[in-house]
């Protein structure tokens, strides 16, 4: 008879009003692994749980159960095996110890046979993963479904040279690629992120972009940033490329980064065009609110960029033909956020910023 999980720990337990029933089931899960009863591990992670799926085998025995106000915890087991479910919002880790490989991978396999959630795809949307730092579990990459338009679709939000050098960017392939970063920098408001949602959906072929929430801690921890630089995911699957995108990381590449983000600007050259960058398909892709002129030389020079585009406010002409009229829009014209307060029925001082020192007609380079 296999021994109790409290009973195979081999250790003591000390546990205070800091913990929760959660982290006790987490931590007897652990007793039959550790003491080498079932030295064999299987796990996976879920994004989205179909609704009523269990992610429990048939024949097991649900030993605790807890529930705190961010996750819950279920400790099963079976002739040879135990199995821990943690679920969050709609996710899950599922994880099976067993006595061996083939067992634990058995288990896991039943346990989460047809639990993904799978939307109805549609044309408009596109997959994007989103990075960030679990307090729980460490660097943890979750994907979503993210609506954007086609390019001919949402080219008129964009001033003529913006949109000239836009055209050439989304036609890029694997072959054209001659520099590692893309930079988007302007005011904000002038619709640098829906051109990255729009350049998403023109890669996706050959590109999985992924979106990182925390930027200003991935530069400043190693472990993070060698996670998603070396660690092997649904981006480097099939030789396909990688888009990290970072986004409003003004502080890490305006001018005096090298003494305010210490190491972090480093690393980040050091991914785009250094050794650790070698070898992997990844392209770095950041925006800023940053001047040109305020951005540290070494990011801009030329060779480092795949894009450099700056992306203003349309001039006074192209936000007339946008809006349909030019009722509440200035001579130096409006950003795209204006412009959409403009039509929603703002008006008067309140819907159009002054003018943030921009040149209303931003160019580029590609």
């Amino acid at each position: 008879m296999p021994a109790n999980p409290q009973d195979a720990l081999p250790i003591r337990l000390n546990v205070d009003d800091s913990d929760s029933p959660s982290d006790v089931v987490d931590a007897l899960f652990l007793g039959r692994f550790a003491s080498g009863e079932q030295p064999h591990s299987h796990s996976v992670s879920i994004d989205r749980v179909k609704h009523g799926a269990t992610l429990l085998p048939s024949g097991a025995t649900v030993l605790r159960s807890a529930r705190d106000s961010d996750r819950s915890a279920m400790l099963a087991e079976g002739e040879g095996w135990t199995l821990l479910v943690s679920r969050w919002s709609r996710g899950a880790d599922v994880t099976v110890t067993a006595v061996s490989e083939e067992l634990a991978a058995g288990v896991l396999g039943e346990a989460t046979e047809g639990a993904q959630d799978e939307p109805e795809p549609q044309p408009e949307n596109v997959s994007m993963g989103f990075w960030y730092v679990s307090p729980r579990r460490g660097p943890y990459r979750t994907t979503r479904q993210i609506a954007a338009g086609t390019w001919e679709e949402v080219r008129p939000n964009y001033t003529a040279p913006v949109a000239g050098a836009m055209d050439r960017l989304m036609k890029v392939t694997p072959d054209d690629i001659a520099g590692r970063l893309l930079l988007l920098h302007g005011p904000p408001g002038t619709g640098k992120t829906s051109a990255l949602r729009t350049l998403a959906r023109s890669w996706r072929d050959w590109c999985q972009v992924d979106c990182v929430l925390d930027p200003e801690r991935l530069f400043n921890d190693i472990g993070y940033l060698m996670d998603i630089a070396i660690g092997e995911d649904e981006g480097t699957a099939k030789s396909r490329w990688r888009l990290l995108l970072l986004e409003d990381c003004d502080e890490l590449i305006r001018g005096e980064a090298r003494h305010t983000a210490g190491q972090a600007l480093s690393r980040l050259l050091n991914l785009t065009d250094g050794l650790l960058g070698q070898g992997r398909n990844v392209l770095v892709g950041v925006t800023t609110n940053e001047d040109l002129e305020r951005l540290h030389p070494a990011v801009v020079r030329p060779g480092r960029c795949l894009a450099r585009i700056e992306i203003g406010r349309l001039t006074h002409r192209e936000s007339v033909d946008w809006l349909g009229t030019d009722e509440g829009i200035s001579r130096e014209g409006a950003t795209l956020a204006e412009l959409y307060a403009l039509r929603r029925g703002a008006s008067g001082p309140a819907a159009l910023l002054p003018p943030q020192g921009h040149d209303s007609e931003a160019g580029m380079y590609l």
